[in-house]
């Protein structure tokens, strides 16, 4: 290749590179911490909303089961989804970027094991394998901690500025 055409293709890597950098959705870290509350608010929520309804539909015992639920929820926060949290706000706060990706609240890993999870989820409902009885718990065990790991990212969000400048 000549001089002058190795000189042309460069120019135009470097003028893609700066039209895509020019379209990547970024937001600052700290609004990031937000955004990643927000979707596993959104998450939790839903869970619970849905839970909560197929439980409704056989309400026999319908406290007990709720209070189990939630403390199952709580266990399985405790035992995993704090240390899940933890670590997408440590990731988050470290990125080196000031304004990451807006799709960046979650890693490859995260984004890799929720789609599997969210399909799971989505059969087991619609094709009535699984009874809404049962259901209805594992939907609860699960929304409980996604919810209170919602509220670190939003503690972190608001305090990100105070405890890292």
């Amino acid at each position: 290749m000549a001089q002058s055409e190795h000189c042309n293709v460069s120019i135009v890597m470097t003028n893609i590179n700066s039209i895509l950098k020019s379209l990547k959705p970024g937001i600052p870290k700290r609004y990031l911490l937000f955004v990643a509350a927000i979707v596993w608010t959104f998450a939790g929520g839903i869970l619970l909303f849905r839970g909560y309804g197929m439980m409704l539909l056989n309400p026999e015992w319908i406290w007990l089961k709720t209070i189990l639920s939630i403390i199952a929820g709580l266990l399985f926060y405790a035992k995993m989804f704090s240390a899940i949290s933890s670590k997408h706000i440590a990731r988050i706060k470290e990125i080196k970027h000031e304004r990451p990706c807006f799709f960046s609240f979650f890693n490859w890993k995260g984004y890799t094991m929720m789609v599997p999870m969210m399909t799971l989820g989505v059969l087991l409902r619609t094709t009535g394998i699984v009874s809404p009885i049962y259901l209805s718990v594992g939907y609860i065990v699960m929304g409980t901690p996604l919810l209170i790991s919602s509220f670190r990212f939003y503690f972190s969000g608001f305090t990100y500025y105070k405890v890292d400048k």
